[in-house]
């Protein structure tokens, strides 16, 4: 199993650098296989969002379209699976990304409640703010 970091996905997926792109795909097409999928880490999920919001400015459904293809990209795995699915439900409906993920990683942990002081990820209800 080989290891993709953030900027292999976003060539894929962007194509903007033709060169870069063309080799990152080629390498998920002949290296990534169910056999032998391409790991895709959790810290990598919560970049390619980050980078496409803000570097390429993409739209929240364009992101999450290309979260879920990677999702059931059966050549691809992504780590803790099931806490990005929920993750991206809740970014489908207007939550951070990165937010939802951590709050969903932690909640499949066992953790009770991870404090914050931001009042918007308490709204996910994995999260409590912090008293003042």
């Amino acid at each position: 199993m080989i290891g993709l970091d953030t900027n292999v996905l976003i060539r894929h997926l962007t194509l903007d650098d033709p060169d870069q792109a063309e080799r990152a795909s080629t390498l998920i097409a002949t290296t990534c296989s169910i056999e032998e999928p391409g790991y895709i880490n959790r810290v990598v999920m919560c970049e390619l969002v980050w980078v496409l919001e803000r570097a390429y400015r993409y739209e929240r459904g364009v992101i999450a379209t290309c979260l879920e293809a990677i999702l059931r990209t059966a050549d691809l795995r992504v780590e803790n699976e099931k806490a990005v699915w929920v993750a991206l439900a809740r970014y489908q409906d207007g939550y951070d990304f990165a937010d939802a993920l951590i709050g969903e990683t932690n909640v499949l942990a066992g953790v009770e409640k991870t404090y914050t002081f931001d009042k918007r990820a308490t709204a996910l209800g994995a999260f409590a703010a912090v008293d003042q």
